[in-house]
């Protein structure tokens, strides 16, 4: 009788961990965290569980890495590392399909977020389109692989709160980096190779074919003669003509971009504008973030104080070196740009990252309450059944990851009870990149912007919610990453 109650009262209390995840993800915004906040209140207060640990290090890691990315991207430190992304993208219009997500996987592991691939979607579509490629090959295999970038960088948030869960395991951000590098890369390569073989020609897609007929866009110059020679008539309208269609004019989301209709002679290249200084500032924050690798993978450069009751020597932790690093760096953008404390504020990067850390911070409360109160009834069956199906633990950080569309959140729900349940560090993280299954659903700005800019139809979104462009390259770079992951961690002492 006992046991049934007690577990009743187990099911109570996921019950409320789930409803402040879904009322959460209603909510939209900082309300993720808020209700994680709310869920705890309630598993303390109503059934008297003791208040678990919140993440404080976590919570200050994405603060600093966000206030030196605000600080880089108000002096222009972004538009520079979108203006060279961009470049690389359009010198490679024949292998876009391959070069595209390589280079917006690269970017977001530069920048710790994945909001800088938002500035790169308009110049893959136009990239594609002027060269008479189907966009939506570029465009969803490019906004997939950003996510992917999110595990790969040692400054995103995610990677604030996976570190300071695995490191009094022993296993540092260098064997971390090991471990989702390179099988991210794998699954880069994997993921563009089969979305170059999905989707018909844009002038054998009905789609397309409709929309030129109706005059919402026009025939690009590179399948002029292929569309006269198969006697395909173009409509034109004052839409199409005015430079309204997307092959004429261009933008990104953060108003650096500038694009010109394409001259006789060829396609116009995209330009972005750089504002004087935004190289100094992405350099200071590189530096700052290749300053954080180095101390990761040398910590004998990390001071060592005494711990313990034997006095022994170790260096301080990770958390503190990120942390005084980064906002350092952000210092040191302010002074050498003179960038006004007042600018940093109101950038767009600060805005979210704040927005990330209060979802982390909640999440996190609330499901290490209800885990540490819970570790009989949770830990031991669960451990039990990781022992039997290892690969469950990426099937569960998938599908929380396209239910919370927060792979930080994510992180510090299903992480701990995988180390709890005994599974080997190494394990966890050829897995943790399952986090992708944040495009799980359509609800992504990411995805959203895509399917806006995407003038062909060619990228788009269906009655099925989990049936969409950005589907296929998703389960193919779940599939990759993790399979590449188990291999490599092999490999990884």
């Amino acid at each position: 009788m006992e046991v049934a109650v007690e577990a009743l009262f187990v099911i109570a209390q996921a019950c409320v961990v789930i409803g402040a995840i879904v009322l959460g993800v209603r909510t939209g915004g900082v309300g993720l965290g808020l209700w994680g906040v709310a869920g705890t209140l309630v598993l303390v207060f109503a059934f008297r569980l003791p208040p678990g640990s919140p993440p404080v290090d976590a919570f200050f890691i994405i603060i600093a890495v966000i206030t030196a990315s605000a600080a880089m991207q108000a002096a222009g430190g972004i538009d520079y590392l979108v203006a060279i992304a961009s470049k690389i993208i359009q010198r490679n219009p024949r292998r876009l399909t391959y070069v595209a997500p390589l280079v917006s996987f690269l970017f977001t592991v530069l920048a710790g977020t994945g909001n800088i691939y938002f500035a790169l979607i308009p110049v893959i579509y136009e990239t594609a389109y002027r060269n008479g490629q189907r966009p939506e090959r570029a465009l969803a295999a490019s906004t997939v692989t950003s996510a992917l970038g999110i595990t790969a960088s040692p400054v995103s948030a995610a990677m604030a709160a996976y570190l300071v869960l695995l490191e009094p395991s022993g296993f540092s951000l260098v064997k971390i980096l090991a471990i989702t590098v390179p099988s991210a890369i794998v699954a880069c390569l994997l993921t563009s190779f089969v979305q170059q073989r999905l989707g018909k020609e844009l002038l054998d897609d009905p789609e397309f074919l409709k929309r030129v007929e109706e005059g919402r866009v026009e025939i690009p110059a590179a399948l002029a003669g292929e569309a006269a020679s198969r006697g395909i008539a173009v409509r034109s309208t004052a839409a199409a003509s005015s430079g309204d269609s997307g092959a004429s004019t261009t933008s990104d989301t953060s108003g650096s971009a500038s694009g010109s209709a394409p001259p006789p002679g060829g396609p116009a290249a995209i330009e972005h504008v750089v504002p004087k200084g935004g190289a100094t500032a992405a350099w200071i924050f590189l530096s700052a973030t290749f300053m954080v690798v180095l101390m990761g993978l040398f910590p004998v450069l990390r001071p060592s104080f005494p711990t313990g009751e034997d006095g022994a020597m170790e260096p301080i932790g990770m958390s503190p070196v990120i942390e005084m690093l980064m906002f350092t760096a952000a210092l040191v953008i302010i002074l050498v740009r003179r960038v006004k404390p007042a600018a940093i504020v109101e950038q767009s990067l600060l805005k979210s990252g704040f927005v990330a850390a209060i979802a982390l911070f909640g999440i996190a409360w609330m499901a290490d309450t209800f885990i540490s109160a819970n570790q009989k009834t949770i830990i031991e069956p669960l451990g039990g059944f990781i022992d039997v199906a290892p690969l469950f633990l990426a099937v569960v950080l998938f599908l929380v990851a396209g239910l919370t569309t927060s792979q930080s959140a994510t992180t510090n729900t299903i992480i701990p009870i995988a180390l709890a349940a005994g599974l080997g560090p190494g394990v966890i993280t050829a897995m943790w990149p399952s986090l992708v299954g944040v495009w799980l659903f359509p609800a992504n700005g990411s995805q959203i912007a895509v399917v806006e800019t995407d003038l062909t139809g060619s990228t788009k979104l269906s009655q099925i919610p989990v049936w969409h462009s950005f589907t296929i390259p998703m389960l193919v770079a779940w599939v990759g990453t993790v399979a590449a992951g188990l291999v490599i961690q092999l490999l990884v002492p």
